[in-house]
């Protein structure tokens, strides 16, 4: 288990959505430092919060982030990316680019900060997946979040005598840019950020943080036509 009270914590994707959720709790938690990356990083009002540049597709900008956060213990690999609703419409080049951002950025962001955080004294990575992970929709984007999934399951068997921890977060929509184009109720980024940082700090495996992310892993052992009932025509 991993307390969070005088942690440093790098979030990707951290100004925004759900990252930034992170952000606050984290603060609140007692976090000595959050690391909180983007695209374009503008400064924090808190100074415990330090925002810094980060490309998740390109190594250089992972190398650069590594040299200014020495003293990282826990990581959330938060950032992501969406992609067209077909495979088979879809330019080739989005459904690469979709799996670089959502599935080889974190896995180099991993590589990069696990000696960090082995460095530090050990301590946790927290991935953020989706319900997603289980069930077809959006195009690539679930296949994404299904290949992080076993990436991270793969992560936390290796990682098992080197002291660090991981944890897998899956949800369903939630209130964030990302997701201004779909229909329907959405989560409280809040309250997906809480659950997040609950099962870090209790060395959990998966958290489902929703009624989706529950709902979808229990119909993995279930008949597809209740996943997929258009199925039955």
């Amino acid at each position: 288990m991993t307390t969070l009270e005088g942690a440093v914590v790098l979030v990707t994707g951290g100004t925004r959505g759900i990252g930034k959720a992170l952000v606050d709790d984290l603060l609140t938690r007692g976090a000595k430092k959050i690391y909180a990356t983007a695209r374009k990083p503008e400064p924090s009002a808190d100074d415990r919060v330090v925002t810094l540049p980060l490309e998740v597709t390109d190594q250089a900008s992972i190398d650069a982030l590594v040299a200014a956060a020495p003293d990282v213990t826990v990581l959330i690999n938060n950032a992501g990316g969406s992609s067209p609703d077909t495979y088979l419409d879809a330019p080739m080049e989005a459904i690469r680019e979709v799996f670089d951002v959502n599935f080889f950025g974190p896995l180099a962001v991993t590589r990069a900060f696990v000696p960090v955080i082995e460095r530090n004294g050990g301590g946790h990575i927290l991935n953020a997946h989706s319900a997603l992970s289980w069930v077809a929709r959006h195009g690539a984007y679930s296949a994404t979040k299904a290949a992080l999934w076993l990436q991270s399951n793969s992560l936390r068997l290796e990682l098992l005598d080197r002291g660090i921890g991981v944890t897998g977060l899956h949800m369903g929509y939630v209130e964030t840019d990302m997701t201004t184009s779909v229909p329907g109720p959405k989560e409280n980024p809040a309250d997906i950020a809480k659950a997040a940082l609950d099962g870090i700090e209790t060395g959990a495996y998966e958290v489902l943080a929703d009624d989706t992310a529950r709902w979808a892993k229990a119909a993995l052992s279930g008949e597809l036509t209740a996943v997929y009932p258009q199925l039955q025509n």
